[in-house]
């Protein structure tokens, strides 16, 4: 890594193996402009959110709050469950982001994506997580939206997004985020 390389953090909103989302998530990485890369976190060890714990020292939270404050700008990218966020992604933002001090989200440009097998490509979490990271003072990249919809038609054999659209609209975002990151970076 060089000191003008635009390290973006990944995170998803799913732990199921298999899900559309991850492979989002792991192909975005292969559409990140020049200059910059997407460093893939995981989520999976996050506690379940207790305020009487969040001044605990946990060694999953500190590594995910870390990765996101050294890096210039976060990507999620989440499946809808039951017309919103899943538990387990709030849950996983409230840990990072709390005590309010720590908070790794604030100031900084983040972008959202899904997918679903559905004709609204997870609209619907996307709207709620846009509302949580505005009570965290992130700066949400609101265009191109990245709604995946019908995804399990848009990747190949090998987890790769093979869809002209879809590779657009997320190489479009993803060049906004990293813009957005740059002029913060002046």
């Amino acid at each position: 890594m060089n000191n003008r390389e635009i390290v973006i953090t990944g995170f998803g909103g799913s732990l199921r193996t298999g899900s559309l989302n991850l492979l989002l998530l792991k192909d975005a990485a292969n559409h990140m402009p020049a200059g910059s890369r997407l460093d893939v976190a995981g989520i999976s060890g996050i506690p379940i959110y207790n305020q009487d714990l969040e001044e605990a020292e946990n060694e999953s939270v500190t590594q995910l709050r870390e990765k996101i404050r050294h890096s210039k700008g976060f990507l999620v990218v989440t499946p809808e469950y039951n017309f919103s966020v899943p538990g387990y992604l709030k849950n996983v933002i409230d840990v990072v982001s709390r005590p309010s001090r720590l908070n790794p989200f604030t100031g900084k440009p983040g972008a959202i994506m899904s997918a679903s097998t559905g004709m609204l490509g997870g609209s619907r979490a996307q709207y709620h997580l846009r509302q949580i990271f505005t009570g965290l003072d992130s700066r949400i990249i609101n265009k191109p939206e990245v709604f995946v919809t019908f995804a399990q038609t848009k990747f190949d054999a090998d987890g790769h997004l093979k869809d002209e659209p879809t590779i657009k609209f997320v190489r479009d975002l993803l060049n906004n985020l990293v813009s957005e990151a740059k002029k913060h970076m002046e």
